[in-house]
This record gives C-alpha cells, structure tokens and sequence, in this order.
C-alpha cells in the first residue's frame, strides 16, 4: 500500500458531485492499494498515521499525533499512486488492485481507523471525487507499507 499524507487545518472532499464530507485539523490520506498487499500492511500503515508526530506542540516542534491533538482522519481511496510511468506518456496502473482485492482491503483499513477515530471521514471508492484542503505547514508525507524500513 502507499500512502499520501498532508496535514490540514481542514478539509471536504464531494462525491460525485453532490455529496460532501468534511473535516477539521488533521491528515487527509490517500491511500493506493496494489495486488500484493494483505491486511498486514493496513495494520502497519495506519498505526504509522496514528503515531506520526507531525502536529506542533506548545514550543512549535512536531513532536504530537493525530491522537494527541484529537485530530480527524479523511480517508480517500487513489489507485493512481501505482501508476508507472517507465515507458510512454500515458501512465500505466497495472500494479493497482482490481476492485475485488481493493475494496475489501479499502474498507478493512476504514473500519480500523473508524474504531481508533470515530470521526474519521472517507470518499466512496470508485467515485468521482474533488477534494478541498488547506494544506498545514505544509507538511505532505509519502510512505509504502512495502518500505518499512
């Protein structure tokens, strides 16, 4: 799995649309999902989110998590982050999970989240989304769970 973090004030991402979410301070994440992950790297991935101090304390330094500050999660699907671009103009996304092993692993990764941040909001997978943020810092943090050390 990889992932796309950005620390925000705020946030709202509209589905298809019409239907809109949004949040306070916090991370919004992007989250890409290829063939070869397992629940495992979904586990490793947002206990890293959870844990990341990447929000300022009194003194200004990140040293706080999103826990720490009671922060919100945005959790939005983007199977372009695989995409490759070795050969052509036009990116290839054929490391990218086909629905039937993205979206359970996409809602798995949801409902863990949920039950560590109640308030975490999500896009709808497979829909057309915009997504408005405020950008804090600004702080953008890429990671892979295929990456770990």
């Amino acid at each position: 799995m990889k992932i796309v973090i950005q620390r925000v004030t705020k946030a709202k991402i509209t589905i298809n649309h019409s239907l809109e979410r949004e949040i306070g301070q916090g991370l919004v994440v992007l989250l890409g999902i290829e063939d070869a992950d397992e629940k495992e790297d979904a586990d490793w991935l947002l206990k890293k989110i959870l844990h990341l101090r990447i929000f300022d304390d009194e003194n200004g330094i990140m040293n706080l998590s999103v826990l720490d500050v009671k922060g919100n999660l945005m959790i939005v699907s983007q199977f372009t982050l695989h995409a490759s671009t070795k050969k052509g103009n036009r990116p290839s996304y054929i490391r990218a999970a086909k629905p039937e092993k993205a979206v359970p692993l996409y809602d798995y990764f949801l409902q863990q989240a949920l039950q560590s941040l109640p308030q975490t909001k999500s896009g709808e997978f497979g829909a057309y989304m915009n997504i408005a943020l405020e950008n804090d810092g600004p702080v953008t943090i890429i990671m892979d769970s295929k990456n770990k050390e």
